[in-house]
């Protein structure tokens, strides 16, 4: 017999009816991509603050407690400042990875022509703050830190750019986001190739077994996350063990991610909607019959999660817990920057600190405005439509926003705590300056496209 079905909707307690709005408004909250700005910001001033207290000491002493991690007697103890910087910083290199993966797939680098603009843009973004920290640094010690300034901190950026509102054309956040993660390939690349030490192959197998079992995992069609664990961790202790640094993992791993769901014999959309209906109309249901309808919810399950495809299903699911977890986590470890450490009457901090911040400042809207208007004018490329002189120009300012990446860069280029903490102050006083220019001329932008929509 054919069971009853009602399409009104069923009464709920007042208080779980309460909890769901407070989560889909939670939900909406943590999409807003000037929320995880801020709460990036906000830890860093933390930090910032902490280490300037009377208890500045709990926070030096907080980050350098060991942690240890094994199985059985397999034990690695490291301090939670490495865990939190070369372990959690994975996930962010893993969105990092997978963002680049889906723009070769569909994006802005799925095409080589439109890919030509922002990619030239990027690089007069990373070539004109290196000459300027360069040109202030040239002993040897200080002059290892040119990348810092170089990288541009996605999260940030686009944060501002949404804090000037819907006025703001579509293509501009796009070129913004294009030339952010081809900045971001160019940090990796010059991670892996600048600052890491003297490589250990033996690493490299252990690295490359890893990926091996990756492909063997997804040839053979398992879509669940928790099988990836193992391999991934052999990936990333491979590349530890060679002396890269083991975050690089997150971008091999993010690049590895299938853009295509699993092959299904139904389409995944027709199966939830099949099952749904099967199981609208079973008996088994109303009884409760859990053997009965175990394989149904099974199949449910697995349509369901393969509507979308991998790359896209990992990185929704790791957004809210990189951007407002991990990447706060990181600026609550790294942005507190003792004052009384940086000794600003040596020549040394103080040209470090002037390279980094000037380099941010000037540097990045220099070079992306440069080169962009060379490509232009050697018809190479052509601005997107809706992009004017003074969005490139808004962009480049934007690009300026170093924080998350130019930070971790730091870590990797100095040595000297000194220059480490003259540096990671650069870092703080460029992005911060290149994000109040930014909302400045943003703001000024903006009223100057509203005079020409009235105008027109």
């Amino acid at each position: 017999m054919t069971r009853q079905t009602s399409s009104a909707r069923r009464a709920v307690p007042t208080a779980q009816a309460a909890t769901e709005r407070a989560l889909e408004t939670l939900q909406r909250f943590l999409h807003i991509e000037a929320v995880s700005g801020i709460v990036l910001l906000a830890a860093a001033a933390v930090a910032l603050i902490w280490a300037n207290s009377p208890v500045a000491d709990s926070y030096h002493h907080l980050w350098h407690l060991p942690v240890s991690v094994g199985v059985g007697s397999f034990t690695v103890s490291q301090t939670l400042h490495f865990w939190i910087n070369d372990g959690l910083m994975t996930a962010f290199f893993l969105v990092v990875g997978m963002e680049i993966r889906r723009e070769i797939h569909e994006g802005a680098l799925s095409d080589a022509r439109q890919a030509l603009l922002p990619v030239a843009a990027a690089a007069g973004g990373v070539i004109a703050p290196a000459l300027i920290y360069l040109a202030l640094n040239t002993d040897p010690a200080r002059a290892h830190g040119w990348a810092v300034p170089t990288a541009t901190d996605i999260a940030f950026a686009v944060g501002v750019l949404a804090l000037l509102g819907r006025a703001i054309p579509a293509n501009l956040r796009v070129f913004l986001l294009a030339l952010a993660i081809i900045d971001d390939v160019i940090a990796v690349l010059i991670i892996a190739v600048f600052y890491s030490g003297g490589l250990d192959l033996a690493g490299f197998g252990v690295a490359g077994l890893g990926m091996v079992m990756v492909l063997v995992l997804q040839r053979i069609g398992i879509g669940a996350a928790l099988p990836y664990v193992v391999p991934g961790a052999l990936v990333w202790g491979g590349l530890l063990m060679t002396g890269a640094h083991p975050t690089l993992a997150g971008v091999v791993l993010g690049l590895m991610t299938p853009v295509r769901s699993r092959p299904m014999r139904e389409d995944p959309v027709e199966a939830v909607s099949r099952i749904a209906s099967e199981l609208r109309d079973n008996d088994a249901v109303t009884a409760n019959n859990e053997r009965s309808l175990t394989r149904p919810l099974q199949q449910l399950s697995l349509a369901r999660r393969e509507i979308l495809p991998p790359v896209v299903r990992v990185q929704a699911a790791l957004h809210p817990w990189v951007s407002y977890g991990i990447m706060p986590l990181f600026a609550l470890a790294n942005a507190g920057v003792s004052l009384g450490s940086v000794d600003l009457a040596a020549p040394g901090p103080l040209r470090v600190l002037l390279g980094v911040a000037l380099a941010l400042v000037i540097g990045k809207p220099l070079g992306i405005v440069a080169v962009t208007w060379i490509t232009v004018r050697l018809r190479l490329g052509r601005l997107p439509d809706g992009v004017s002189w003074g969005g490139v120009f808004l962009i480049g300012l934007l690009g300026g926003i170093g924080f998350t990446m130019s930070i971790f860069i730091a870590m990797l280029a100095y040595s000297d705590d000194g220059l480490l903490n003259a540096a990671k102050l650069g870092v703080l006083a460029g992005s911060l300056a290149a994000a109040l220019l930014g909302l400045g001329w943003g703001a000024l932008h903006v009223r100057r496209l509203s005079r020409q929509a009235k105008s027109a």
